[in-house]
């Protein structure tokens, strides 16, 4: 969906109840952990294939640091509206970005096995 100053939604918003635990939807190795405009506080891990995956709006950060390697299902953080979205219900903006390809859909990696 278009927003403003010519930037597309890439990713989906997942409401829920503030601090809701985010679990990684990948292992992977934490990129970083810190605050942007848009996204409030932010994760990126990067995943299999060089995915890197992007949680943000979180309320707070789960245990673990810049570097460390995190396996699916650990907690990533926990769901709040930080950012740029501090006037919405509390919701988790979860992105997959590829080299070349950029924002990709990302239900293949919530759906369960």
């Amino acid at each position: 969906a278009a927003r403003s100053q010519g930037r597309r939604h890439e990713g989906v918003d997942i409401f829920a109840k503030r601090g809701t635990p985010v679990l990684s939807t990948t292992e992977g190795l934490i990129l970083s952990v810190g605050v942007n405009t848009l996204g409030g506080n932010v994760v990126w891990v990067l995943g299999p294939d060089m995915s890197r995956h992007y949680y943000a709006h979180l309320e707070s950060y789960g245990q673990f640091s810049q570097g460390d390697w995190i396996k699916t299902g650990d907690v990533i953080g926990y769901v709040g509206n930080s950012g740029n979205a501090r006037t919405t219900p509390p919701h988790l903006h979860y992105g997959i970005y590829r080299n070349g390809e950029g924002a990709i859909n990302p239900y293949p990696y919530l759906i369960r096995d």
